[in-house]
């Protein structure tokens, strides 16, 4: 019986850490600053990346409608290219790092469930790295303006992951860690 009592209390305090750490968008995203290429320095593993095994780049691109152009591409294990394109919209105005993405055709834009949570989770004041994730803590990406990130800065990252709740344990190391 004590057993169990100290694995339900250390299962509820486990819990309760988890709860207290949660997954917060940062407070001021400039879109305008955020533009441009990114390269994917790790990501935790998702379907539609599932062929990418080579250099993983995002470029967004500011739109007159307020929304922003998603360009995604990678090299793929025989060495060919793949790409898909996107948009990018703010779903509430005052949270600036909040992002919903969608892929799926215009005409569908219209249904829910074809946007996803893209949130700026953590940003450099200089806009050289930042990290994207979302709320159920199933997607996150670590991105760099160049390549490759310096070993201090991932780590510091994968850390401020680990607190927020996400399980690295699968992440995936794409780009350079220098």
């Amino acid at each position: 019986m004590r057993q169990l009592f100290t694995f339900l209390t250390a299962a509820m305090v486990a819990g309760a850490s988890l709860a207290s750490t949660p997954v917060t968008a940062v407070a001021r995203l400039d879109i305008d600053r955020y533009a441009g290429t990114w390269h994917e320095i790790a990501r935790l593993p998702m379907y539609f990346q599932r062929k990418c095994t080579g250099a993983v780049t995002a470029t967004y691109r500011p739109l007159p409608d307020g929304t922003v152009a998603v360009h995604n591409a990678c090299i793929t294990a025989d060495g060919s290219s793949i790409a898909s394109d996107g948009v990018a919209r703010r779903p509430e105005p005052f949270a600036q790092g909040k992002l919903e993405v969608r892929f799926a055709p215009k005409w569908l834009a219209w249904l829910p469930f074809v946007w996803a949570d893209y949130w700026v989770v953590a940003l450099d004041d200089d806009y050289r790295w930042a990290m994207v994730g979302q709320p159920g803590r199933k997607y996150l990406w670590i991105l760099s303006r160049s390549p490759s990130m310096d070993k201090a800065t991932f780590e510091a990252l994968k850390s401020r992951a680990t607190a927020m709740g996400y399980d690295l344990s699968s992440l995936v190391v794409s780009g350079s860690v220098i």
